[in-house]
């Protein structure tokens, strides 16, 4: 039977993918392609394209007196489009740009113009068009001015660089004048910032985007900011900006995106308590800025929080009339811009109202970022002098200096025994303030060590977080620590006070300046591996929480620290747990320097929208269609010839039993013909002479 010819749903199915492809062919190249590429102004005045001024001039005032000769009322629109072409070709700044970027960001005054101008003649029209702005233009040329010659000298600066490609012709960059300014100024500490004009056209065109044809453009018009990090040699590590130019979205994307900078949130009144306070360490002074704007934070105060990450806690608050009354009773705020220090409960904030400079505010950290009464952790064990290595304040000649620390689990127990300690060294400084008056009564006779030692930085008062520390909270107070240090155990939690007396070991100090043998040295350093550099001697407080009686019991220690000779232990002290892990931005810094992976995606994304405008895909679609229609049509044809040749196929009758037994015996005999012919002499021949016969023998059976 003939094969039965394809049916039309089976033949559209074959054919789909060509179709598919012929359509989108057809529909990029007639109604996308036009979209991307409309007339150019010079089709507007009929001239070639990149014509010089002269033929634009000639070409407009021709047109010009075709229409005066015309007794036809010339088209008021189409006028327009041929006066803004006329006026933008004949400005050579205008023209440059337009030429080698396709800048015209005036074009919105041509198409307010056209919406308007239905119902109006020629001479109602308000010409001329584009205002042309002075020759020297009105942008601030202040900043540095980089040229190709001096473009290599960036590369070997360790500070990053940002980036301004502007043209002196263009308003929209005279607009962006100021907040440039004020951009450059907030990043002055930070950043290089310089500004390179179009008419640099090597040094514009490497620095530009580049289009799937290879033309340079700028995505989103002039002004045009790009960031270089340091260390960066290649265009493919600029970091560009995309989005609205403003202080504060430049600013921030700067900071976040080079810099490497945490962000700062913002706090309502609701959100501050549980958010900032729930969440924040104990230790850490909270930093809350009073705004009015709503601004990001600058640079310089994100910096600060990075560096002080280990002291401070920032915030922002976004200042309202009606909540002013609130933050007057909480933090004593009375307008915005201030900055409020938060230290140790019952501790007065520190306010400052009025705006700050990076010098300014730097000074207010370093005078603020410890609590009253400070965290003994293992970033402040040296710098506080409460460590047994041998650290300690007044100097490493100093033989006795001492610690004192309240411990306890975080709570309101804790709390009230921090607001003891700093009025317990309140009143300590108040007698040091007055040494040479007459006044000797007791009471100053008896805290007299205590105004010593503090007097040269041989005593401090810390606090320690019995819960994180348990192994050394338990080091010191042994077995009345349960309910001081670790987890709480449903028991009341009661915090403690004690003292401890370091002695330095000089003699310990002293081996490491002896030379010894190697094995010798060794075996100190053994040896002092497993023994600290200053002797320990610790005094636990058991009186009541009473100020005048906790500074009769410090002096009295301290006076015996000094003259008598107290037992000491030279054991090796459990070291301070960490409170704080890294903070994910900085790791994040380390490993992605530029961009994080929102923006490397959205990067993905513009390079590939690049080639929506390439006028190659078009063709491309429509060779593809080609091709898959062709190969779906070859072997669709070669598959209906095999159906209509049965006989070219191979039989798939069943072979009957007498060929099956058939079939070993002939593979036996061409095996054995093969072999034969394999061993025969070389002189013999495989086949017969031509007319040759076999003689038969007399002695034969045929006879």
């Amino acid at each position: 039977m003939p094969p039965s010819s394809p049916s039309m749903a089976s033949t559209l199915r074959a054919y789909a993918l060509p179709l598919i492809l012929f359509a989108f062919a057809m529909l990029y190249q007639l109604l996308l392609i036009p979209n991307y590429f409309p007339p150019s102004h010079y089709d507007v005045l009929k001239i070639d394209t990149y014509s010089p001024v002269d033929k634009v001039r000639d070409s407009y005032h021709t047109l010009q007196s075709n229409w005066n000769s015309s007794p036809q009322v010339p088209d008021t629109c189409q006028f327009l489009k041929i006066q803004y072409a006329y006026e933008l070709l004949t400005n050579p700044s205008w023209k440059r740009d337009y030429d080698l970027f396709g800048i015209d960001d005036q074009l919105h005054i041509l198409e307010n113009a056209s919406k308007n101008c239905a119902g109006k003649r020629i001479s109602e029209l308000d010409l001329p068009l584009l205002d042309v702005p002075p020759p020297s233009g009105p942008i601030d040329h202040s900043h540095k001015v980089i040229t190709a010659l001096d473009f290599q000298s960036i590369f070997p600066v360790t500070k990053p660089w940002l980036i301004q490609l502007y043209s002196s012709g263009s308003k929209r960059c005279a607009q962006f004048s100021e907040s440039w300014n004020k951009i450059a100024s907030l990043l002055h500490p930070f950043a290089n910032t310089g500004m390179v004009e179009l008419g640099e056209v090597q040094l514009a065109v490497y620095l530009a985007d580049k289009r799937s044809t290879g033309k340079p453009y700028f995505r989103n018009g002039i002004p045009y900011l790009l960031a270089i990090p340091p260390g960066c040699r290649d265009v493919k590590c600029f970091s560009r900006f995309d989005g609205e130019l403003t202080v504060d979205k430049v600013t921030n994307w700067f900071a976040t995106t080079v810099l490497a900078l945490p962000q700062i949130n913002y706090y309502s009144k609701e959100s501050l308590v549980p958010k900032l306070f729930g969440k924040s360490s104990h230790h850490k002074v909270k930093v809350i800025f009073f705004t009015k704007s709503g601004e990001r934070a600058a640079p310089f105060i994100r910096q600060a929080a990075k560096d002080y990450w280990d002291y401070a806690s920032f915030a922002f608050i976004l200042w309202r009339e009606e909540e002013s009354s609130y933050w007057m009773g909480a933090f004593g705020v009375e307008s915005a811009p201030a900055v409020v220090f938060l230290k140790d409960p019952g501790v007065k904030p520190v306010v400052h109202h009025g705006s700050v400079d990076n010098s300014f505010f730097l000074k207010m950290m370093e005078n603020n970022k410890q609590q009253e009464l400070p965290q003994l952790r293992s970033v402040t064990s040296m710098e506080l002098g409460c460590d047994p290595h041998g650290y300690s304040r007044a100097g490493y000649d100093t033989i006795i200096w001492y610690c004192a620390i309240a411990v306890g689990r975080p709570g309101l127990a804790l709390n009230k025994m921090r607001e003891v300690y700093p009025q317990t060294m309140c009143r300590v400084k108040e007698t040091l303030s007055k040494p040479n008056e007459a006044d000797a009564s007791s009471d100053n006779q008896t805290l007299a060590p205590a105004v010593e030692v503090i007097k040269r930085k041989r005593l401090t008062f810390a606090w320690l977080d019995g819960e994180k520390q348990k192994d050394f909270c338990r080091f010191y107070l042994g077995p009345a620590s349960e309910q001081t240090c670790g987890q709480h155990t449903g028991v009341d939690d009661i915090p403690q006070l004690f003292i401890i007396r370091y002695l330095r070991n000089s003699s310990a100090m002293d081996t490491k300046t002896q030379e010894k043998p190697t094995w010798k040295s060794l075996l100190m350093k053994d040896l002092e591996g497993e023994h600290d550099q200053a002797g320990q001697f610790v005094a636990r407080y058991k009186g009541a929480s009473d100020i005048s009686e906790i500074s009769q019991w410090i002096a009295s220690i301290i006076k015996d620290g000094d003259t008598r000779e107290l037992p000491f232990f030279t054991l090796r002290t459990p070291a301070l747990v960490p409170d704080d892990k890294d903070p994910g931005w900085s790791r994040t810094a380390q490993k992605v320097p530029l961009e994080n992976l929102k923006q490397r995606i959205q990067g993905v994304v513009r390079g590939l929208l690049v080639y929506q405008e390439d006028p190659r895909i078009g063709p491309f679609l429509l060779l593809g269609a080609l091709i898959s229609m062709g190969s779906i049509w070859f072997r669709r044809n070669q598959a209906q010839t095999s159906e209509s040749n049965p006989q070219s196929q191979p039989s798939s009758e069943e072979p009957s039993q007498d060929e099956r037994n058939q079939r070993p015996r002939d593979g036996l005999r061409r095996r054995q013909t093969k072999d034969s012919t394999k061993n025969q002499h070389p002189s013999m021949t495989d086949s017969e002479p031509k007319g040759a016969y076999q003689i038969p023998l007399s002695d034969s059976e045929s006879e």
